[in-house]
Order: structure tokens, then sequence, then C-alpha cells
């Protein structure tokens, strides 16, 4: 058995990744040897790239012990790069992690500033290759291949060939290694793959003491609201869903979500929605850092946004949407539900399901017809009698109850995907006439079907039109 990661105080011992166990345990007996489990590693780092979004938007994970981050528009809310590197250090401490942390225009030279650098160091703007030149070619993110062939050659530091030319390199080298420097350098791009991805419509409030209170939660809520506003506005949207994140001193994180029925940029009708689920966060020991966000966003135009002002309109009515949202915020959006036309002969596809609305309908509701006004959520077996094979029936048997048929008013033929065929196919649909025999009487109209199944003919219910 082989070391696969050892503690800091292990490797101030001497005891490194790579060693045989028994060499560990013979140089440091007091030495606790533990199980490597598969996959435990990735978890974590998983997990700690999920609570560092406290940071920043954009994360990635490195295996097996790394995180890349994008600060772009995150230190100025700490006060500066300074103050933002020793918050997240202090927080990783915090954790029990031991923690080195660099900031750097790329993600190379960040990267060989967190292993070979100074910790904490923040490279200038424009300062990589100065950065760079004093450390091994190891920092370049090398395959140990080059990096055995550089050090036969005598390329001790970086400074010893970065100025070198490209064709020399790569005829010595390979690609890579001009790959490698015009990274760090920042002459040649590298994005990073981020673990979740980044919200367009985001904004942050960190918190100068941990807010414990709801007062300042609303307060929060608003300020961030307001400002979340003022972006949608000059990009002409408003949001559909909103999602309200507290992360609290313990690292747990609070959320809260809201939707609406139509683009909305109104702070007003935003924080009497939020109003109804605020009270559902626990800070505990205290919230450090707020982030609203709207990951679904339509067009809003300024004429659009006028209306929130109005009573109504003909095109939506406001009040109704306001209720709406209200209503979706207290028992969930799940129970509301619009449905618009659609063209289909079946019923029970002649409808389909609006999630906006605002949404226009394609086609009207047909009214020269009757309507079921219940539809089977499965078609049920019935027992049929009829004079003549492919007669209508003159009576059939549901749930044990006899109704008799009184008038046939159609005969349709219909595969299942709706479209007409010929009467040899099954999917025979009758509209009929009906009067129950024994029970309460009533007079109504049903839709049945026939069908075969293995060769037999079988009919089945599958909605009524109207009972009296």
């Amino acid at each position: 058995m082989i070391v696969h990661s050892a503690s800091i105080e292990a490797i101030n011992k001497d005891i490194h990744p790579g060693m045989v166990v028994a060499d560990a345990t013979a140089t440091l007996p007091a030495l606790k040897v533990y199980n490597y489990k598969e996959g435990v590693c990735e978890k974590l780092l998983a997990e700690l790239a999920d609570w560092a979004f406290r940071f920043t938007p954009v994360i990635a994970v490195e295996a097996p012990d790394r995180l890349l981050m994008d600060i772009s528009g995150c230190p100025h809310l700490w006060g500066g790069e300074e103050q933002y590197l020793a918050d997240v250090v202090a927080k990783l401490k915090q954790r029990g992690y031991h923690a080195n942390a660099a900031i750097a225009d790329t993600i190379g030279a960040a990267w060989a500033a967190v292993c070979y650098g100074r910790p904490g160091q923040i490279i200038p703007p424009g300062g990589q290759q100065t950065a760079l030149s004093s450390w091994p070619p190891a920092a370049l993110r090398l395959s140990p291949l080059i990096l055995d062939r550089m050090h036969r050659l005598g390329f001790y530091k970086i400074g010893s060939f970065i100025n070198m030319p490209g064709t020399v390199l790569r005829r010595r080298f390979g690609q890579q290694l001009l790959t490698r420097i015009g990274q760090a350098l920042g002459t040649m791009p590298e994005q990073l793959t981020s673990v979740l991805p980044a919200v367009i419509f985001q904004e942050r409030l960190p918190c100068l003491e941990p807010i414990r209170t709801r007062t300042g939660i609303d307060i929060a809520l608003k300020t961030l609201l307001e400002a979340l506003s003022k972006r949608l506005l000059k990009e002409s949207k408003g949001l559909r869903k909103a999602i309200f994140k507290g992360y609290r001193l313990d690292g747990n994180i609070q959320q809260i979500d809201i939707g609406t029925n139509r683009p909305v940029r109104n702070v007003a009708h935003l924080l009497q929605l939020f109003s109804q689920k605020i009270e559902t966060i626990r800070p505990a020991l205290g919230i450090e850092l707020f982030i609203l966000e709207a990951p679904v966003v339509e067009d809003l135009s300024a004429q659009q946004e006028s209306l929130w002002t109005a009573l109504g309109d003909s095109d939506a009515n406001t009040e109704l949407s306001n209720l709406l949202d209200r209503i979706a915020g207290k028992v969930g959006s799940a129970a509301i539900r619009r449905y618009l036309p659609a063209e289909h002969y079946w019923p029970e596809r002649s409808m389909k399901i609006s999630h906006s609305i605002s949404e226009k309908p394609d086609t009207l509701w047909r009214v020269d017809r009757p309507r079921p006004i219940c539809l089977l959520e499965q078609p049920e077996k019935i027992e049929v009698t009829v004079p003549v094979p492919d007669y209508p029936p003159m009576l059939f048997i549901y749930k044990g109850l006899i109704h008799k048929v009184k008038k046939q008013t159609g005969l349709n033929v219909l595969n299942a995907n709706g479209g007409w065929i010929s009467k040899r196919r099954s999917g025979i649909t009758t509209a009929l006439k009906t009067n129950r025999v024994r029970g309460i009487g009533y007079s109504g109209r049903v839709n049945m079907t026939k069908e075969t199944l293995n060769g037999i003919y079988m009919d089945f219910l599958h909605d009524s039109y109207e009972a009296v």
C-alpha cells in the first residue's frame, strides 16, 4: 500500500504522497493511517465548491484538492482583492482546511502562484511573466515527460526559456509547452467549466456583520430587488422566477424562491410574493451573504412595464396576474393550470397546458359541438348489447348499472393519433344519448370506442358530456 494523501503535519515529518505505507509508519510510528475510499475526495471537493458560491458565481474543481474561481467583479464587495483573499482563506480555515490562495489575471498564473509562490500572493495586472520567471517549469502544468526533458537540458527556471522563439520550443518540447505559456501569460484563451452554469442576472450583498433579524433580512431583500430591477430595466427584461439565498456562518444555505405568471420587475409586487415565504428563513448564528438570482427571464419593454400601474388591459389583466402569483406562493404553482385549445379530434388531446398568462391561443375553442365535461384518466371497459355487429349499441353496462341508448349522434373513425382511417381499423368512436335504467335517473351523453385486443373487439367508455 502507498500513501494517497497526507496532512500538513505529516508532510512536515517527511511523509509524502506516493510513499510506501510501511516506510511511512517506520519513519513516524505515531502516524495514523486511514483506508482510502474511492470517490470521497471528489465528493468532498464538490461540496466545498457548492459552499464557495458565496464568493463567486463561477467555480470549477480540479481534482484532487483545488478550486478555480472566476472572481471578476466580486472583490470590490469585500473592499478589495486583499480583503477578499483573506476572507476566503479565513473561512476555509474555520471549516478545518489548510488552504492557500492566490489571485492573478489568468488561470495558469494563479495556479502557479498557489503551488510555488508565497502564501496569499496577488499578481498585479500584467505581471504574469515577471512572477513566472523565478518559478520552475512545473509551475506551467506540464506533463512529466516534458519536465524530465527540460531538466536534462538544464532549464530549471521558466525565465531561462520563456523568451525563446516559439518555433524552437515547439521543435524541442512540442505544442503543449507553448499552449501552457500562452495560457499563463494570457495570450491564449482558457475557460473555466463551472460546476453550475452561471446565472446572468444575479445580485450579491455581503454583510459587515452577520444578520440575525427579520428586519435585516427584509432590508437585504429589498436592496437586492432594487438593484436587480435596475439591471432588468436596462436589458428590457422581466423575471419569471427568482431565488433568494442566505449564506449562514455555519455553512448552511437558506433559500426561498418565487415564480410569476408574466415577466415582472416591479419591486413592490416581488416583495409581496417573497413576504409569504421569508418567515421560513432561519438565520441561526447569522447570515453573512445574501444572493438574489433570476434564472428565468423574458422580454419586458418599458411600455409593458407601465401596465403595472393600470387596473387592466385588453391583453392580460394585471390584477389577475398578481392574484395568481400570490396564490401560487401559498399553495404552489402546480395547483394552478391554464388550458388553451389545440387542434385535435380526440377530446383528451384538444387542449394544452399554458405556462404563461400572456400566451395567445393558436386556435379558438370549438363551440359548434358539445364538449365533454368529464374525461376519464383511463378509458374503462364496458359491456355492450348490439342488435347487429358494427351497429350502435342498444344499451351498455358500466359499473354494474344499465344505460339504455336513446339516440346516436355520430359515428367517426379515428386512429390513435387522431387522424381519419378506414372503417376496417380500430378506434370507432360513437356519441350516444343515454338513459340509466335503475338508480337515480338522468340523461346524458357519453363517448365510446370499439378497439381490438388480441383480435377481439372490446368497448370502452372515455368521457361524459352532461348529466341532469
